[in-house]
């Protein structure tokens, strides 16, 4: 992959989003990014673009502990669903509970799991990971 196409950050915490798109911006991590404040949303936007055959995204960074469908629900959705671009998700959280970190590792589609706070190197890190993959 020579370039990020469209990033999904789905996380419900106003201050974390604010700083991912200042990091974003700074690090040139993607051409395109969308926000979603639960994984429902997320999902909804996932599945719509499944159904209409549209850019799926290359990655996405996806919080565990949010509102109406957390991390988990979200990652047995996309598990369950049929499509084919090589999506790469990224558990980012401010959990360091191994359990977590252990069953985050059990989706295939979770390359790994990143404890907050993202950080410029952090995501500078994480751009140059995805586009290795």
């Amino acid at each position: 992959m020579d370039k990020i196409g469209l990033t999904y950050i789905v996380d419900d915490d106003p201050l974390y989003n604010f700083g991912a798109k200042k990091l974003l911006a700074l690090t040139s991590f993607t051409e395109d990014a969308s926000f979603f404040l639960n994984g429902e949303a997320a999902w909804k936007d996932f599945e719509k673009r499944i159904r209409e055959d549209v850019v799926l995204p290359d990655a996405i960074l996806l919080d565990i502990n949010m509102p109406i469908m957390n991390g988990w629900q979200f990652l047995d959705r996309v598990s369950e669903a049929n499509f084919t671009h090589p999506v790469k998700i990224f558990v980012i959280s401010s959990s360091i509970n191994q359990d977590e970190m252990d069953r985050a590792k059990n989706y295939p589609l979770v390359v790994d799991y990143i404890t907050k706070p993202m950080t410029l190197d952090k995501f500078k890190f994480l751009k140059k990971r995805i586009l290795d993959l």
